[in-house]
Protein backbone atom coordinates (compact mmCIF):
# COMPACT_ATOMS: atom_id res chain seq x y z
CA UNK A 1 0.00 0.00 0.00
CA UNK A 2 3.09 2.27 0.03
CA UNK A 3 5.48 3.08 -2.82
CA UNK A 4 8.48 2.58 -0.54
CA UNK A 5 7.36 -0.95 0.34
CA UNK A 6 6.81 -1.79 -3.33
CA UNK A 7 10.27 -0.54 -4.26
CA UNK A 8 11.87 -2.48 -1.42
CA UNK A 9 10.07 -5.66 -2.49
CA UNK A 10 11.37 -5.33 -6.05
CA UNK A 11 14.87 -4.48 -4.82
CA UNK A 12 15.03 -7.71 -2.79
CA UNK A 13 13.89 -9.83 -5.70
CA UNK A 14 10.09 -9.95 -5.86
CA UNK A 15 8.83 -10.46 -9.40
CA UNK A 16 5.70 -8.35 -8.95
CA UNK A 17 3.59 -6.32 -6.57
CA UNK A 18 0.12 -6.93 -5.18
CA UNK A 19 -1.63 -3.75 -4.12
CA UNK A 20 -4.35 -4.73 -1.65
CA UNK A 21 -5.95 -3.46 1.52
CA UNK A 22 -7.45 -6.93 2.08
CA UNK A 23 -10.95 -5.64 1.46
CA UNK A 24 -10.53 -3.14 4.29
CA UNK A 25 -10.91 -5.94 6.81
CA UNK A 26 -7.42 -5.79 8.31
CA UNK A 27 -7.18 -2.15 9.36
CA UNK A 28 -10.16 0.08 9.92
CA UNK A 29 -9.98 3.19 7.72
CA UNK A 30 -7.17 1.82 5.52
CA UNK A 31 -6.90 3.67 2.24
CA UNK A 32 -8.45 2.08 -0.80
CA UNK A 33 -6.22 0.12 -3.15
CA UNK A 34 -7.18 2.51 -5.96
CA UNK A 35 -5.84 5.42 -3.90
CA UNK A 36 -2.48 3.71 -3.29
CA UNK A 37 -2.12 2.33 -6.82
CA UNK A 38 -1.11 5.45 -8.82
CA UNK A 39 1.81 6.37 -6.55
CA UNK A 40 3.05 2.79 -6.55
CA UNK A 41 2.85 2.60 -10.34
CA UNK A 42 4.81 5.86 -10.69
CA UNK A 43 7.45 4.68 -8.20
CA UNK A 44 7.98 1.34 -9.94
CA UNK A 45 8.33 2.90 -13.41
CA UNK A 46 7.36 -0.36 -15.11
CA UNK A 47 9.99 -2.45 -13.30
CA UNK A 48 7.46 -5.12 -12.32
CA UNK A 49 3.86 -6.15 -12.91
CA UNK A 50 1.32 -4.66 -10.50
CA UNK A 51 -1.78 -6.63 -9.58
CA UNK A 52 -4.50 -4.79 -7.68
CA UNK A 53 -7.17 -6.23 -5.42
CA UNK A 54 -10.05 -4.70 -3.53
CA UNK A 55 -13.25 -3.15 -4.76
CA UNK A 56 -13.06 -4.67 -8.25
CA UNK A 57 -16.74 -5.47 -8.73
CA UNK A 58 -17.27 -4.50 -12.38
CA UNK A 59 -15.54 -4.18 -15.70
CA UNK A 60 -15.48 -0.43 -15.16
CA UNK A 61 -13.48 -1.02 -11.97
CA UNK A 62 -11.02 -3.07 -14.04
CA UNK A 63 -10.82 -0.17 -16.51
CA UNK A 64 -10.01 2.31 -13.74
CA UNK A 65 -7.39 0.04 -12.16
CA UNK A 66 -5.62 -0.48 -15.48
CA UNK A 67 -5.74 3.24 -16.22
CA UNK A 68 -4.19 3.96 -12.81
CA UNK A 69 -1.25 1.67 -13.52
CA UNK A 70 -2.25 -1.89 -12.70
CA UNK A 71 -1.08 -4.68 -14.97
CA UNK A 72 -4.00 -6.87 -13.90
CA UNK A 73 -6.74 -7.08 -11.29
CA UNK A 74 -7.96 -9.79 -9.00
CA UNK A 75 -11.63 -10.59 -8.51
CA UNK A 76 -12.81 -12.32 -5.38
CA UNK A 77 -16.27 -12.11 -3.97
CA UNK A 78 -18.23 -11.59 -7.22
CA UNK A 79 -16.88 -14.92 -8.51
CA UNK A 80 -18.03 -16.61 -5.31
CA UNK A 81 -21.45 -14.97 -5.61
CA UNK A 82 -21.77 -16.26 -9.16
CA UNK A 83 -20.68 -19.72 -8.06
CA UNK A 84 -23.15 -19.76 -5.18
CA UNK A 85 -26.01 -18.52 -7.36
CA UNK A 86 -25.55 -20.67 -10.44
CA UNK A 87 -22.45 -22.84 -10.21
CA UNK A 88 -19.99 -22.80 -13.09
CA UNK A 89 -22.52 -21.00 -15.29
CA UNK A 90 -22.76 -18.23 -12.70
CA UNK A 91 -18.97 -17.80 -12.71
CA UNK A 92 -19.03 -17.66 -16.52
CA UNK A 93 -21.72 -14.96 -16.42
CA UNK A 94 -19.75 -12.89 -13.92
CA UNK A 95 -16.56 -13.06 -15.98
CA UNK A 96 -18.44 -12.36 -19.22
CA UNK A 97 -20.02 -9.34 -17.55
CA UNK A 98 -16.61 -8.04 -16.54
CA UNK A 99 -15.29 -8.47 -20.09
CA UNK A 100 -18.32 -6.80 -21.66
CA UNK A 101 -18.24 -3.86 -19.21
CA UNK A 102 -14.51 -3.37 -19.78
CA UNK A 103 -15.04 -3.41 -23.54
CA UNK A 104 -17.88 -0.89 -23.20
CA UNK A 105 -15.82 1.44 -20.98
CA UNK A 106 -12.93 1.27 -23.43
CA UNK A 107 -15.25 2.23 -26.28
CA UNK A 108 -16.67 5.16 -24.36
CA UNK A 109 -13.14 6.33 -23.52
CA UNK A 110 -12.03 6.02 -27.13
CA UNK A 111 -9.32 3.41 -26.57
CA UNK A 112 -9.07 0.14 -28.44
CA UNK A 113 -6.14 -1.40 -26.58
CA UNK A 114 -5.03 -1.64 -22.98
CA UNK A 115 -1.67 -0.34 -24.23
CA UNK A 116 -3.47 2.99 -24.84
CA UNK A 117 -4.52 3.32 -21.19
CA UNK A 118 -3.24 6.16 -19.06
CA UNK A 119 -4.14 8.10 -15.95
CA UNK A 120 -5.68 10.79 -18.14
CA UNK A 121 -8.65 8.44 -18.70
CA UNK A 122 -9.84 8.75 -15.10
CA UNK A 123 -10.26 11.57 -12.62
Amino acid sequence: MAPEDALRAIDIGCDGILVSNHGGRQLDRAIASAVALPEIAVALEGRAPIIVDGGIVSGTDVFVALALGATATMVGRPILWGLAAAGAEGVRRVLTGYRDELDHAMGLAGVSSIADFGRDLVA
